[in-house]
């Protein structure tokens, strides 16, 4: 039997409009044809009555006795006969042939040639009559080119009907075509969408043919067969996905808490003991140990352990390496899970005595280097999925990194706490330690004045005695100022009004601030460097400059300059006499240059001094580095420093 043959849709639709659209073209083209010829016709009706004006324009020339104007109307007559009989290839004029109009223009023809030895003769007493007859033979071809033309304007209003009856045909057969191809099965798919939407799963559509529709309605089909497969077994699959979603969940759960307690922790101790406890809660074991490895992994030393018995974690607190399944720096990457069973001749027996029957080993890795072992204890037979190795591995990644972090922050607290004792010293040598060594040599002197009973000498040393106390107690009370004294993480404007406001409790002396321009906020650690140069600056205005008022001037832009400017005594730069006040310039010096800046001073005699510092164009507050031991000191180890600090200068007062 022969397959039954179908179309599809766009043959379909082409099948029927093809017959329509070469019958509307035929149409046109005869419509045009038509117009075409009317528009021919109706040229040679005009110049057919251009011939009854040159006949009239002829015979007025002969009565008026002009040769030249008659022999111009002549040729334009002959020229126009002419024209009628070939047509004129320039424009759409030639004459529709037919018995009638062929006999009309031979009689013209006849005519003129009857009427042409008319005109010419000199005196012609019939010439209007011959003339009017003459015209009387012209209009007989007019009206025969009309006649034939009335018949061309019927076959074209014809022409026009059908082409209005073929084009409502179309339309018509078209729109049928495309309800019965088109309309129909999207109507169909519309009813079954809406039945399925309605939660009856069994709605189909019926497909013949195929075309697209066909296909489409084949795909409807499987889809809605398969919406009703997915259904029937909707409950199992949403119990699926609820034990993915569950296990995701735990795995998510696991890593925030355990970044909790990475947060939360600042000792390895504590660190290890919470994520022991952590690990044994997600995996379900009954037991769990965190082992940490030297350098060249040899030992393995418990740090903390959860569900063991203590006997058990008393004997294993340091393992040798490969002297047990656990702590085998050999073994393979990756999580291992390893039965105990007895007749194994290479474990330690403690798993056995606790009932343990499974052992999960993880190594903790750093930077590709053993760094320790977690090891998890089952009493049963168990198990590790995909997802829980993969969710144990990164726990110990996390924890490697954790515990480096542990470690890379103790060492560098210590080289802060280092480094902020460097500093406390150097400022104890560079301030304090002089004024002690003077009182020192101050003291001997008093001694020689006490054995030579020169009671003059006595009274000046004990005077000077009495001034370096003096100095070296508000030296003291400076250095704790300073110590106390802390950047603003934001803005260095807080921290200069308050330097400034100290300063005049304890000077009385008048301060001014001025802050020009906007600039990028400095780094906590070159804030404190710079509130130090003003400090010391102001010392030195406090102790020598016996001014009345300073004037602390702040540029932030195109860089930040810092200007420190009284209206004391002044002195001469280089003058020998300033020997006193080198500590404290040397010490701005230094400070300045850990910074990148310069230090200038500029002094006139009675006329005040000026300190200013200038930083270099590159000082950023984001990213530049803490210069200073105090911008990488926790909040505690700040608090600690400042303490030793304050207990150092309280002795020293006391």
């Amino acid at each position: 039997m022969r397959n039954r043959r179908y179309w599809s849709l766009g043959a379909k639709l082409g099948l029927v409009a093809t017959p329509f659209l070469l019958l509307a073209l035929l149409a046109i083209s005869l419509t045009l044809w038509v117009s075409w010829q009317l528009d021919g016709g109706a040229a040679a009706v005009n110049e057919a009555g251009r011939m009854r004006m040159q006949a009239y324009r002829m015979s007025l020339a002969q009565a008026a006795n002009d040769p030249v104007s008659l022999r111009a109307h002549i040729s334009e007559f002959e020229r126009s006969v002419e024209l009628l009989r070939n047509g004129d290839p320039e424009r759409p004029l030639f004459v529709p042939w037919d018995e009638q109009v062929i006999e009309r223009y031979a009689a013209v023809e006849t005519a003129w040639q009857a009427f042409r030895p008319t005109i010419s003769t000199t005196a012609n007493p019939q010439l209007g009559a011959t003339t009017a007859s003459f015209v009387q033979q012209i209009d007989g071809l007019v009206v025969a080119i009309e006649r034939h033309m009335s018949r061309w304007t019927a076959m074209l209003h014809l022409l026009q009907l059908a082409t209005m009856a073929l084009a409502v045909l179309g339309a018509s057969a078209l729109l049928y075509t495309g309800y019965l191809f088109v309309l129909e099965p999207v109507g169909q798919l519309k009813r079954a969408t809406e039945q399925i939407q309605r939660g009856d799963l069994g709605a189909r559509v019926s497909a013949v043919g195929n075309d697209e529709f066909a296909t489409l309605a084949s795909g409807f089909n499987g889809m809605a067969e398969h919406l009703e497969s997915m259904y029937r077994n909707l409950e199992g699959k949403v119990a699926e996905k609820t034990a993915q979603l569950e296990e995701k969940r735990s795995r998510l759960e696991a890593l925030y808490g355990f970044t909790a307690l990475v947060a939360a922790t600042t000792t390895l101790e504590a660190l290890a003991r919470g994520f022991v406890e952590q690990v044994a809660k997600v995996v379900h074991a009954d037991g769990a140990a965190l082992r940490w490895s030297d350098e060249d992994n040899e030992k393995y030393v418990m740090l903390a352990s959860t569900g063991l018995p203590e006997a058990m974690s008393a004997e294993e607190h340091c393992l040798m390496a490969d002297q047990c399944n656990c702590g085998m720096p050999s073994a393979p990457p990756g999580a291992r899970v390893i039965p105990i069973r007895a007749d194994h001749p290479t474990h330690l027996p403690h798993c056995e005595k606790a009932g343990f029957s499974t052992v999960v080993c993880v190594p903790v890795r750093h930077h590709e280097q053993i760094r320790g072992e977690i090891d998890l204890f089952f009493h049963a037979h168990y198990d590790l999925s995909e997802a829980e190795r993969s969710l144990l591995e990164a726990l110990a990644t996390h924890l490697a990194a954790a515990m480096e972090n542990l470690r890379l922050g103790a060492l560098e607290r210590e080289a802060a706490v280092a480094q902020e004792r460097n500093f406390l010293a150097r400022e104890l040598h560079d301030s304090i330690a002089q004024s002690l060594a003077f009182l020192k040599m101050q003291v001997q002197l008093l001694r020689d004045a006490q054995a030579s009973g020169d009671a003059e000498l006595i009274a000046q040393v004990v005077g000077e005695i009495d001034e370096g106390v003096r100095e070296s107690y508000s030296d003291v009370r400076e250095l704790l100022l300073h110590f106390r004294t802390r950047a603003s993480e934001e803005d260095i404007e807080p921290a200069l009004q308050t330097t400034l406001r100290k300063f005049e409790h304890q000077s009385g002396i008048r301060t001014e601030l001025s802050m020009q321009g906007h600039g990028i906020p400095l780094a906590p650690d070159m804030q404190l460097q710079v509130l130090h140069v003003v400090q010391e600056a102001l010392s030195n205005v406090r102790k020598h400059s016996r001014a009345t008022r300073v004037w602390l001037d702040v540029q932030q832009q195109p860089q930040w300059r810092f200007e420190v400017r009284d209206n004391g005594r002044g002195f001469t730069p280089g003058d020998g006499k300033l020997d006193e006040t080198h500590v404290g310039m040397r010490i701005m010096a230094e400070r300045a240059e850990r910074i990148g800046g310069t230090l200038e001073v500029f002094s006139t005699p009675s006329h005040g001094s000026s300190v200013v510092l200038t930083l270099p164009a590159e000082a950023r507050a984001v990213s530049a580095v803490a210069a200073g031991a105090e911008a990488t000191l926790p909040t505690g180890e700040r608090r600690r420093a400042d303490s030793e600090a304050s207990v150092i200068a309280a002795r020293m007062v006391a």
